[in-house]
């Protein structure tokens, strides 16, 4: 399959007065005619579809990643690198499919990312709030859990033989990675210490424990979520003298230190700082935990970069020991304070988070090949985030609307929210944002109803997808259709027919090739 990327930059001339001149030939049609033939050109080279089976498989969760959101960060990107933002290009854009998801839950119109996790992980819609657990089950109630249990894709790739891993800015038992590997009814039984007694005595599991029960070889495993894997009261390596950073759990055990003695004979490490993970050779790891703070990884804005990596350095390591594998591998990558940027009001954190994973995005592209590698970029859900007010072309996304107000006379941001804590009264009226620094990382956007914590949107979201079976992801689909497609094109799961097939370019042939290229590819990488 031959595919033509197009990428026309423009050059950003700032006159003296501070406002942006855009290049001349921007005013002639010829140059808008050129570049929309390019792109033409380009669709068309993309009738000759790539049928082929996938080795290796890599799916992105931008959580809270709406397209307002995507719009927003690609500005910022662009914007990054001096320039006006607009034209610019994320790395999720240059994929040649794109479709949109439906993202409610059974039970919510608007859902949350506990039960969407479920859908594009585990194929099946179900419960806010639940996690790896059909629509029967109810949250909180233990006794609904057995028997409603449904299994990710992660897990049909470790039974198909191919490596996977588990890359997150989270916690590693937070909504989104926990629905990779537990069963569970609530979300927020991170460990023991954060369950009813009734739920332990019934024989529910919490989500730490199942991390290492459930599926027992998870190649790979980066994020934050230290204290939920010690015994309560346990100091913290890099906090010892914060006692909200100490252990939670309350059955006294000590999982990291488990999982070290079922790993040490099989090439395993732990490790809990960038230094100790750059240190790593990848050639002669084999199983990787990694936890880096002891809840969730700091925003990129606010990253120790003594202590702690960025997304994109922990995906750069996560793939390089996968892809030793000859059968191929699984990741799971996700972009996970985007989301809690936006409920905090605060969308430079969430914006700066999303160009982050776009980054990460471009790593993994750069390490793989679209001829064995499916990769997918999508949200569990958007959030009331929206940016507008008639901003002329070059305007700081984070800037101010270019009118004030005709009804209070007063200035406002692009950027607002619909409900959050950036709701804001001032001697009777709304704030003044022109004597505020409303360009600062934890600037509260202003909203329209006050709320602690801004809310997740329910429209529907983008899936980007290149490799081997991407135009199976088009149109208009419901979320729980995500994992199923992947697993068609990876040849994992339950549909199988077609791996022995004859328009499948022979895949006995096709693997060993595969993982011919792979070695090859990754002497280079490891030189």
């Amino acid at each position: 399959m031959k595919v033509t990327i197009i990428i026309i930059c423009t050059t950003l001339v700032w006159t003296c007065t501070g406002k942006p001149q855009f290049p001349e030939q921007e005013k002639e049609p010829k140059f808008w005619n050129d570049w929309a033939q390019r792109t033409l050109k380009n669709a068309l080279d993309l009738q000759e579809l790539n049928k082929r089976i996938a080795k290796n498989a890599i799916l992105f969760l931008g959580d809270g990643m709406g397209i307002s959101t995507v719009t927003a960060a690609r500005i910022l990107k662009g914007q990054m690198t001096g320039q006006s933002g607009e034209e610019g290009q994320l790395e999720m854009d240059k994929f040649p499919y794109v479709a949109l998801s439906k993202t409610y839950n059974t039970n919510a119109q608007v859902p949350d990312s506990a039960g969407t996790a479920t859908a594009y992980l585990c194929g099946v819609k179900a419960n806010e709030g639940t996690v790896g657990v059909s629509a029967a089950a109810v949250r909180s109630q233990c006794n609904t859990t057995r028997g409603n249990e449904v299994h990710s894709i992660l897990r049909w790739a470790k039974e198909s033989g191919k490596s996977v891993g588990i890359v997150t800015t989270t916690r590693v038992n937070h909504a989104t990675p926990s629905a990779a590997y537990a069963h569970c009814v609530d979300r927020d039984w991170y460990s023991d210490g954060e369950m009813p007694q009734d739920a332990i005595e019934g024989g529910c599991k919490d989500i730490a424990r199942q991390l290492f029960e459930n599926i027992p070889n998870i190649d790979v495993i980066m994020g934050g979520g230290r204290k939920y894997m010690y015994p309560k009261n346990t100091s913290d390596v890099e906090y010892p003298s914060e006692r909200k950073h100490s252990g939670t759990r309350r059955d006294g055990r000590n999982l990291v230190e488990e999982w070290s003695i079922r790993t040490s004979k099989l090439n395993g490490h732990y490790v809990w700082n960038r230094s100790q993970l750059n240190s790593l050779n990848p050639r002669n790891v084999d199983y990787l935990l990694g936890l880096f703070e002891p809840g969730d990884m700091l925003y990129e804005n606010e990253r120790n970069a003594e202590t702690d990596p960025s997304l994109t350095e922990m995906v750069e390591i996560a793939i390089k020991i996968l892809m030793k594998n000859p059968r191929g591998f699984y990741l799971l990558v996700e972009g996970g304070r985007i989301d809690h940027g936006h409920h905090e009001g605060k969308a430079n954190q969430a914006l700066h988070e999303a160009v982050q994973m776009d980054l990460a995005i471009g790593l993994a592209g750069r390490l793989t090949s679209e001829y064995d590698t499916l990769t997918v970029v999508t949200a569990d859900h958007s959030h009331v985030f929206t940016f507008g007010g008639y901003t002329l072309r070059g305007n700081s996304i984070f800037g101010l609307a270019p009118m004030v107000s005709d009804v209070d006379q007063k200035p406002f941001t692009s950027i607002l929210y619909g409900n959050g804590p950036g709701f804001k009264v001032v001697d009777g009226g709304r704030e003044n944002v022109s004597t505020i620094d409303y360009a600062n990382s934890n600037y509260l956007a202003q909203s329209a109803v006050p709320l602690r914590m801004e809310t997740h949107g329910g429209e529907d979201v983008a899936i980007f997808s290149k490799g081997p079976m991407a135009h199976l992801l088009h149109g208009v689909q419901e979320q729980n259709y995500i994992p199923h497609a992947m697993a068609y094109a990876t040849c994992i799961g339950q549909n199988k027919r077609h791996c022995l097939s004859t328009n499948s370019a022979s895949p006995s042939v096709a693997l060993a090739l595969h993982g011919l290229v792979a070695v090859l590819a990754l002497r280079l990488l490891l030189c």
